[in-house]
């Protein structure tokens, strides 16, 4: 049935409102000392323009490389990641009152078939809703949440 087919590639957008300042927030998704404290726990290098890094998650044998496609500093981040089935990111930081920013995260490009597709924009908002979250308790109040890690934990089957 045609109606079981989608008519565009699903696109996510994932935010979170974090108490800070919007230099330090845009700083701790572009600089890998504080960005593996809440995502992956590796990465050969910073998200400035041109750049090609790996991301490492170590603690589940997996990796991605990322390639820096455009950076505004302290307003937005443009990448694509998985050159194997290529998405492409978007990080925006947009400044509110009182030192607030909103981190907004949109990724497209979602390919396969459309249960393929789906299932992989639906893992990809779950996941970036966990890295928003793990990135505000850092920020705001110091902890580390290792949400990412406990995410999967070993001995718990699928």
């Amino acid at each position: 049935m045609d109606s079981d087919r989608l008519t565009q590639p699903p696109a996510v957008t994932a935010q979170m409102l974090i108490r800070k300042p919007v230099a330090e927030v845009f700083q701790a998704f572009a600089d890998p000392a504080v960005t593996t404290k809440f995502w992956f726990t590796r990465s050969s290098g910073r998200l400035e323009p041109g750049a090609t890094v790996t991301w490492d998650w170590e603690m589940y044998g997996v990796s991605t490389v990322v390639t820096v496609k455009d950076v505004e500093e302290n307003s937005r981040i443009l990448a694509e990641w998985d050159p194997e089935s290529p998405t492409q990111l978007e990080w925006r930081f947009l400044p509110g009152e009182g030192d607030t920013t909103l981190v907004r995260i949109t990724e497209t490009g979602f390919t396969g078939t459309a249960d393929q597709a789906v299932g992989k924009a639906i893992d990809s908002m779950g996941g970036f809703t966990m890295v928003l979250c793990a990135c505000k308790a850092l920020l705001e109040q110091g902890v580390l949440l290792n949400a990412v890690g406990d995410a999967h934990p070993a001995g718990f089957g699928d």
